[in-house]
């Protein structure tokens, strides 16, 4: 490429005659100064490919930078008219990403001033002929220079000194630039100090085109003075500050300022600064997170705030000072109206809420109590969360849920430590900000659904929350300063107890929330479920009933669980039904020969008012048909929810010996299981069958044992008549649901029963139901979720349920309905077992006297 000649002189330092033009809309380059320009159109993308990336030479780095040009959004479209002046640059850096869109970041230096001749070429991309405007050799010629420009250069000096000595020299990029005024030619400062000013795009782009240094100089100057009036203005508005307090306010490069009213704007992060060291000195912080906040923020003075750090260190003072420290809510300690709250917004839980008033009545008593750890364990659907919402409104405490199911990272609980990018505090921290209170209640949902995993394990982080001993002084990672937990009300919930490691268990106090009997379940029925789904689906009692049958049949017949959200769902399909035939009736004026067709439906839905198709006039009120109200009966039901889902067919199970009805816990509360046994000729094996885990494995075994050696006192045969049941027979024992997986000891008592019925020929009662360890003794031991366990049974409709003697104590806990409509039978020993589960009992041939166990 050939060479032209500078503009004045025969200077070898000149820019080739020939620039690739790279088109910048929106940014102005200066001779002197630096900027990042992105480049995502089709021509200035394939100069970045073609010449940029490919190019080898320091020749290839150099190119034409045009201002105030828009490169078409397609490469087929004619280029824009070009700015007259350009600025030659070097392009030091490239740096691509694909993200959002594939796109070029360029680092580019001006060199100097140029003006198009002619436009070579438009594609791939445009090349100019150019004329070198500016001499190079002024950064190397300072002498000569300062005798051309005279006064006007002196003036121009002077107010850039008195600009940069306004700022905070001990800022190192105020203190470059002091040392700059004095080592760069004169000629080359307005382009520099123009380039770091405020000023606006035109602006920039009047100082490029002023190619004559006195115009330029002329231009530049009331520029300064501008930035210079500014300054003075803000120092005379603002209190008188420590040395320590300045900052750089000018310094901005490349952002579009149009007028001086904005130079506020330059100090308002310095502004929230101070305010924020305020807010904290304010604060009723403890001393330890005070002197920590005092530093950070000394820190915070003297960082510049394109430092990443910057902004991480902001979030965590303010942060700091949105904790609340020593905010807090004053509790409602009115016991007579707290226990009428909660008898209003839960039925039954009589355990939990007299905890609850007992902790009201001890904060009475005493003002600093700490905050109890509670936990409710009971099945699905029984009111764990709700109840919690409860206790906090009676408290009249701020609450907050935190979900714990599948958490398996600690950083969940403790936070994340700064130094990582993207930190932040845990939840227990989180929730506190969300509430702005240090004595809310906190819910931790589903604790005993808690993960493991290489993050650690969030439940050994929570033996620090939940300790009373530890959490006054509870240590997030991303805080890392203590915080005072005492006061906060901990309730956990969880299914089961059996998944919760045993020292998180050790630091709660476990309250256990059963399951619901059915009469349970009929008053939280007409008293909160069918009064939300009527409300839900924009239903009144004055368009449908449901009566205590109906609701009986749901839950008895389409339900069978502890809780109730299936039978909420039931009643939910009820009213939507309802609501169709609702809807239909609106338009029955209208569709008078539909009235046929209503009256078959009659059969299926009763009606309270019978009323004529003919009785309805022009006046009646349309939303009302005269079906109103529909009565919700069973053939309603078996219409709308299908057939039963659940028939008690007991009694018609045990037609035949080797069956019996057990009784098991399950996390979804307690359920009847039948065992089942059939022998036949072979080789004395036993074979068992339902996925059983290695306890009730045991239990069979140790019940064949004890029959084998009881068989003579009781008359046991095998089909041959021997003594020996094993001799020759195979034995299997199965247990329904193969695809259940149960396990326990508490089937003992059902397996000897069962067996016994088998080798007996005798049948077992249809209404008994059993539940109880064994040893090979004979005797039976203690077993738990006696509660549940009753509750399947009474809604099984069993009459008669076999007990251990030493689980009478557990009964208190059943209601006294539930216990006057069954028969309990202690057993200490199998015998009792026995003659308590056949009719007329199951007589030995010879009493042998039983000794009680002292264990």
């Amino acid at each position: 490429m050939a060479s032209q000649g500078a503009s004045s002189g025969g200077s070898p330092i000149q820019i080739p005659s020939r620039l690739p033009l790279l088109l910048t809309p929106e940014a102005v380059l200066l001779p002197g100064s630096t900027m990042r320009a992105s480049v995502d159109s089709p021509r200035n993308m394939q100069l970045v490919r073609s010449r940029l990336l490919k190019g080898t030479s320091l020749k290839s780095t150099i190119i034409g930078v045009i201002p105030d040009t828009l490169d078409p959004a397609s490469d087929q479209d004619p280029l824009p008219p070009l700015h007259r002046i350009g600025t030659a640059a070097l392009a030091v850096q490239v740096v691509g990403s694909n993200w959002p869109k594939p796109h070029y970041t360029l680092l580019i230096t001006g060199l100097c001033r140029f003006q198009i001749l002619q436009l070579a070429k438009e594609k791939p991309y445009p090349v100019a002929d150019v004329e070198q405007l500016d001499r190079l050799e002024q950064f190397t010629n300072k002498s000569k220079a300062e005798e051309e420009l005279g006064e006007l250069s002196e003036q121009f000096y002077k107010y850039s000194v008195q600009l940069v000595e306004m700022l905070d020299m001990s800022v190192p990029a105020v203190a470059k630039l002091r040392r700059l005024l004095d080592n760069l030619p004169r000629e080359a400062l307005p382009d520099i100090l123009t380039s770091i000013i405020r000023t606006s795009n035109q602006e920039k782009l009047q100082i490029l085109d002023a190619v004559g240094l006195e115009e330029r100089f002329k231009m530049t100057i009331p520029l300064l003075v501008r930035q210079i009036e500014g300054l003075k203005l803000l120092q005379k508005t603002r209190k008188p500050k420590q040395d320590d307090d300045k900052r750089v306010v000018a310094i901005r490069p490349i952002r579009r300022i149009a007028h001086i009213a904005e130079d506020d704007d330059e100090d308002e992060d310095h502004d929230d600064v101070i305010v924020l060291e305020k807010k904290i000195r304010a604060s009723s912080m403890p001393e330890q997170a005070l002197k920590v906040c005092i530093k950070e923020v000394k820190r915070l003075k003297k960082m510049p705030q394109s430092m990443p750090e910057y902004a991480l260190t902001r979030n965590y003072l303010e942060l700091m000072v949105e904790l609340p420290w020593s905010k807090s809510t004053r509790d409602r300690l009115d016991i007579r109206a707290a226990r009428i709250l909660l008898d209003n917004d839960h039925y039954a839980m009589e355990k939990l809420k007299k905890r609850v008033l007992e902790y009201l009545a001890v904060r009475q008593l005493k003002n600093n109590l700490k905050g109890p750890i509670l936990c409710f364990v009971g099945p699905p659907g029984v009111g764990k969360t709700s109840v919690g919402r409860s206790v906090a409104k009676t408290l009249g405490r701020e609450f907050h849920r935190i979900a714990l199911g599948g958490v398996c990272d600690q950083s969940d609980i403790r936070g994340h430590r700064r130094t990582y990018v993207g930190s932040m505090p845990g939840r227990i921290i989180n929730g506190l900000k969300t509430v702005g209170v240090n004595n809310p209640v906190f819910l931790l949902d589903e604790v005993d659904k808690l993960g493991k995993s290489l993050q650690g394990d969030p439940a050994a982080a929570l033996l620090e929350v939940l300790d009373p001993e530890q959490n006054h002084s509870f240590t997030d990672h991303y805080l890392n300063v203590a915080f005072d937990l005492s006061q906060v009300l901990f309730i956990a919930t969880a299914n089961t107890m059996a998944t919760i490691p045993p020292a998180l268990l050790d630091r709660m106090e476990i309250i256990q929330v059963p399951g619901y009997t059915q009469e349970e379940k009929m008053e939280i029925a007409h008293r909160h479920l069918i009064p939300k789904q009527l409300e839900q689906h924009g239903l009144t009692p004055q368009q449908i009933q449901i009566p205590p049958e109906a609701t009986l049949a749901i839950i008895t017949r389409y339900t069978r669980e502890a809780g109730v959200r299936s039978l909420d769902r039931k009643f939910g399909a009820v009213c939507r039904a309802v609501a169709v035939k609702v809807a239909e009736g609106q338009h029955k004026e209208a569709k008078p020969d539909r009235s046929e067709a209503t009256e078959g439906e009659e059969s299926k839905e009763h009606v309270a008012e019978d009323a004529k198709p003919d009785a309805i006039s022009e006046t009646a009120d349309l939303a009302l048909p005269p079906e109103m109200p529909i009565l919700i009966d069973f053939h309603a039901l078996k219409d709308i929810l299908g057939p039963p889902m659940y028939e008690l067919e007991v009694s018609e199970r045990l037609n035949q010996p080797g069956v019996a009805i057990g009784l098991a816990w399950t996390p979804l509360g307690g359920e009847i299981m039948f065992v089942e046994a059939s022998r036949m000729d072979g080789e004395g094996q036993l074979t068992l069958t339902g996925q059983l885990g290695d306890v009730m494995k045991e239990s069979a075994h140790l019940a064949i044992s004890w029959l084998r050696s009881n068989a003579k006192k009781y008359h046991l045969t095998n089909a041959s008549g021997s003594f020996d049941l094993l001799d020759n027979t195979d034995i299997h024992l199965h247990f329904p649901a193969g695809a259940v997986t149960k396990d326990g000891p508490s089937a003992g008592v059902t397996i000897v029963t069962c067996l016994a019925s088998l080798f007996s020929g005798r049948l077992v009662r249809s209404d008994v139901a059993m539940t109880g360890e064994i040893t090979l003794r004979g005797l039976v031991l203690p077993v738990g979720g006696i509660k549940d366990k009753v509750l399947a049974a009474h809604r099984a409709g069993l009459k008669r349920i076999i007990i251990p003697q030493r689980n009478e104590k557990d009964l208190e806990e059943i209601a006294a309905n539930v216990r006057q409509d069954l028969d309990f039978v202690m057993t200490g020993c199998l015998d009792d077992v026995l003659n308590a589960a056949f009719e007329g009992g199951f007589s030995a041939k010879t009493r042998l006297e039983h000794f009680n166990s002292k264990l």
